[in-house]
């Protein structure tokens, strides 16, 4: 099992979560901090004294609480950590439920695990740290259903470009115009509303706005 962890957590309710699966799974060395900068200092530090930590947890959302700091976000702990750290085991222990956001974290960062804060987190943190331990990737089941909902949505290429033009700000009496200049069939105001309502009954939306803003947050758009 992991020997030493570091914990990036602003809350202490979820800390708690965090420093009582640790204690069951019998880590021996566990720092916490409140602050990223304070975080990445600790990971710093540690590889200077050839003492590296095995694993780093840490939250996304940090709120401000007038401290200056440069680190402002897990994501921007996970960015400059990686840079030093290439090698560093981490775990992510967030209430972020946007798919796109947690597949980038995977994508991008190449971070190990995801874990959602909830009801059962205890259980979902020890499952997560000891699949890590062993060289595997964990996300939260809840999670793993989002995502894969997201992958199942196909869009035709006519709604695709009617979403995009509306995130541009179009007005939905001007999209037949844009269309029919951009060649695309068909382009009737009957079939764009019709299209348009298709869409927000699929996605359960109460107006064009509301459509766009679950689409960007499924990362659709």
């Amino acid at each position: 099992m992991f020997e030493k962890v570091l914990i990036a957590e602003d809350y202490e309710s979820a800390s708690i979560s965090v420093q009582r699966s640790l204690k069951d799974l019998e880590v021996k060395k566990t720092h916490f901090t409140h602050y990223c900068d304070d975080a990445y200092d600790l990971v710093q530090k540690s590889i200077a004294e050839n003492q590296p930590f095995d694993l780093l947890i840490t939250d996304l959302s940090f709120e401000e609480d007038g401290k200056i700091q440069k680190l402002k976000s897990g994501n921007d702990l996970i960015k400059e950590v990686r840079k030093i750290a290439p090698d560093l085991k981490i775990l992510v222990f967030s209430s972020e439920k946007r798919p796109q956001i947690i597949k980038a974290l995977f994508d991008d960062f190449s971070i190990d695990g995801f874990v959602s804060k909830g009801r059962l987190d205890v259980q979902d943190l020890k499952k997560a740290i000891g699949l890590v331990y062993k060289g595997e990737k964990y996300i939260s089941q809840d999670n793993i259903v989002n995502m894969r909902k997201r992958d199942n949505i196909e869009l035709s290429s006519l709604q695709f470009h009617i979403l995009t033009l509306i995130s541009e700000g179009l007005l939905q009496k001007n999209i037949s115009d844009a269309l029919r200049e951009k060649n695309i069939k068909p382009n009737g105001q009957s079939t764009i509303e019709k299209t348009i309502n298709q869409l927000k009954e699929s996605f359960g939306a109460k107006s064009n706005e509301h459509l766009i803003a679950i689409c960007k947050d499924m990362g659709i758009l």
